[in-house]
Order: C-alpha cells, then sequence, then structure tokens
C-alpha cells in the first residue's frame, strides 16, 4: 500500500465519507491462503467485484523477495445455492470456477476450469493461481503452506494461465457445482450441473437501427471483472443508440402503437463493478411513452435532463405523493396498478425501490432525457 495513505486518511473531506482510500487498506491486511505463514506476504495491486464473485490480483513475496503474480478468486456462492437447492442439492466443500482472463488484446486470452475450496475464514470458496509454485533457489515452502499447493488445491497453477496473471485487464467468471453430490460422493450428470452464470446476463449493443431487434441482445452467460482504471465518453450523443419498440409494455396495452419507439444510450454495462448493472440515458420522443413496469430484486434511479413529462410511482411507495392524480395504470407483466401521476421536469428524480413500479411518459412536443442506474439488491 502507497503509505501516503496514511497521512490523508483522516482529513475531513475522506473522513465524511470514508470510501475514498479505505478498501486499498483492508486488501493489503486481509487474510490471504498463504498468511498462516508470516514468511510470505502479499502485495494487492487491484480488487475487483461483482455480486457474489471477487478477483484479486497481486504478487506474492516469501522471505521478503518476490516469488510471483497471484490472482484469486473469492465467491461466496450464494446464487448456486438457490440453483442447486431448487434440484434438492446443497453445495459441499468445493465449486468450479469457469476463468477466462483476457490481456491488452483479444488475442491475448486464456481461460481454464479452476477448483475453489470453502474458506470459513472468509465464508466464501476461494482460490490463488500462482504464476508459480516453485520456490526461490535455496528456500523452500513453509511446512503450513506447502500442502495448501497442487493441482485443484487452494494454491495452484495453471501453466496456460501464467503469463497472464499480472497483465489481465479482464476476468470472466462463471460457477458450477463440483459435479458429485455432497456428502455421498455420488456423481452429478454433466447435463445437470447447475451454473451461477450472473443469470443468463446479457449486454445491449446496437448493431442494428431496427427496434426491439434481437441482434442487439449479446449473449454472456458469465460476470465481468474489468480492471481497466477509468473511462472516458466526450460526448454521450455520440454513443449510437438501440432502439425499442413498446418497451415495457402487454400486448394488450392501450398505449402501444407501432411508432412508439424510444431510444437507450448504453453508456456503461459489464464495465460496471458490484451489483450495478447499467448506465444509460434515455431518450422519450414526443407523445411515446416507457410503459410501467415493477422492479423485483432490483433498483432504479431515474435523473431527469432535459424536456418535461409525467412519471408515475405505485400508489403508496413514497407517501409524499398522497397529493398527486391516482390512476389507474397497465403493469408490464402485472396487470392494472393504482399509481400517483407524477409532473417532471430538468432536475426530477425517481427512485425505485425492489417492489416498486415506476414508468414515464412524454406528452410534450420536446423529447424527454433521463439517465438510469440499475442495480442488482441482495
Amino acid at each position: 500500500m502507497d503509505t501516503r495513505f496514511d497521512d490523508i486518511f483522516t482529513h475531513p473531506e475522506n473522513e465524511i465519507f470514508r470510501v475514498v482510500f479505505f478498501p486499498d487498506r483492508i486488501y493489503h491486511a486481509r487474510y490471504l491462503s498463504a498468511t498462516r505463514s508470516s514468511r510470505y506476504r502479499y502485495y494487492v495491486s487491484e480488487v475487483r467485484s461483482s455480486a457474489d464473485g471477487t478477483a484479486i490480483k497481486g504478487d506474492v513475496f516469501l522471505g521478503g523477495v518476490r516469488l510471483c503474480s497471484m490472482l484469486r478468486i473469492e465467491y461466496a456462492g450464494i446464487r448456486l445455492v438457490e440453483q442447486a437447492r431448487e434440484f434438492g442439492r446443497r453445495l459441499g466443500p468445493r465449486v468450479k470456477a469457469w476463468v477466462r482472463l483476457v490481456g491488452d488484446g483479444p488475442d491475448r486470452a486464456a481461460e481454464a476450469l479452476v477448483t475453489l475450496h470453502w474458506d470459513p475464514v472468509i465464508g466464501a470458496y476461494a482460490a490463488e493461481i500462482w504464476e508459480t509454485l516453485e520456490p526461490p533457489a535455496g528456500s523452500a515452502h513453509d511446512h503450513r503452506v506447502l500442502p495448501l499447493m497442487g493441482r485443484d488445491a487452494p494454491i495452484t497453477r495453471v501453466p496456460h494461465l501464467s503469463s497472464l496473471l499480472g497483465p489481465a485487464r479482464k476476468v470472466l467468471l462463471a460457477f458450477r457445482e463440483d459435479g458429485v453430490l455432497y456428502p455421498t460422493g455420488q456423481g452429478i450428470g454433466k447435463d445437470d450441473v447447475q451454473w451461477d452464470n450472473d443469470y443468463l446476463r446479457s449486454h445491449q449493443e446496437p448493431r442494428t437501427q431496427e427496434p426491439s431487434s434481437g441482434l442487439n441482445t449479446v449473449e454472456d452467460k458469465n460476470y465481468l471483472l474489468d480492471f481497466q482504471r477509468g473511462y472516458f465518453i466526450p460526448d454521450a450523443a455520440d454513443v449510437l443508440p438501440v432502439n425499442y419498440r413498446n418497451a415495457m409494455t402487454d400486448p394488450d396495452n392501450p398505449e402501444r402503437f407501432d411508432d412508439n419507439v424510444i431510444q437507450m444510450r448504453w453508456l456503461f454495462q459489464r464495465e460496471l463493478g458490484s451489483e450495478l448493472v447499467f448506465f444509460h440515458e434515455v431518450t422519450v420522443p414526443p407523445g411515446t411513452i416507457e410503459g410501467t413496469h415493477r422492479h423485483i430484486g432490483s433498483e432504479e434511479l431515474y435523473y431527469i435532463v432535459s424536456g418535461t413529462g409525467i412519471a408515475y410511482m405505485s400508489d403508496g411507495d413514497d407517501p409524499a405523493t398522497d397529493s398527486y392524480p391516482l390512476v389507474d395504470r397497465q403493469v408490464f407483466g402485472v396487470g392494472p396498478v393504482k399509481c400517483r401521476e407524477l409532473p417532471v421536469k430538468p432536475g426530477s428524480v425517481i427512485f425505485t425501490k425492489s417492489g416498486g413500479v415506476h414508468g414515464i411518459r412524454n406528452p410534450s412536443d420536446e423529447p424527454l432525457k433521463f439517465v438510469a442506474f440499475l442495480y442488482h439488491t441482495t
């Protein structure tokens, strides 16, 4: 850790947030696989997390001498527990992780299936991929750490991943059951093994301007932990939008019509970490509508940046809206729901928690634009 952070950790502007430099301190002093011996020390250079998974990049030192690059994968297993439970199974002491590392270019990539082991100290499954398991000449591994090393062990080496451990820019992850029933050891058929692949995660790309075209949906089926440190978009208007016809409306919704097309500029999707799903800009042209819909297991925030319109929020979601007109709204996939009709303008904010309802309509002569964050709730 950069020791200069110690000098600014308690500055008033950082004291308020308590987050600006805090994670960097945690990961340099935390428990990792070889820290059971004081002969080993880790230098953690980067940490990325997404939902249940975490990737930790860094170097391992033995006796004060740098040994090699290291990538640690941690997985809480919450979603895979749900998947296995539907089949009357529970997870055992091991799960598998599909790991794909991408370097400076798409031609610099490699993947492997790695065994993760339950670690009660951190309450998660974990494995460390080291560039080498060989100690320096004239040295030897500590007897407390050596039993953790080897193929499918908590500390392992995957030869074709070794050259990418340090320069990896992206880590793609998916997790599955170990392949045997716990605790009997009976095998699970290959086609029956359950996966946590970020719930069939996909993202949107403007491959065609045909509204609601399936060509714009890219199936990923994995978690992406992106180690790029920053992004700059000079002008979001230059990002090609994806068009959607009658978004969030059922076929019998009277507000559906062929020209009801809204635009979404997908600014960030899989690049975001933690539980964040996307940040995008939405344009609702005059006379069009984004259908009223309910959020389950996710939260979303709308911030109006230009134009005026009418937003809808389920009656009772925010008691402060009780004075606004009460109307019936056709909610996508749900049916009629009593909603409050809320006038919005630049600076208006609609924040919808899990279980809440929202939608937005533009009855004006000018486009209505808002930006939105969506994230999973756990």
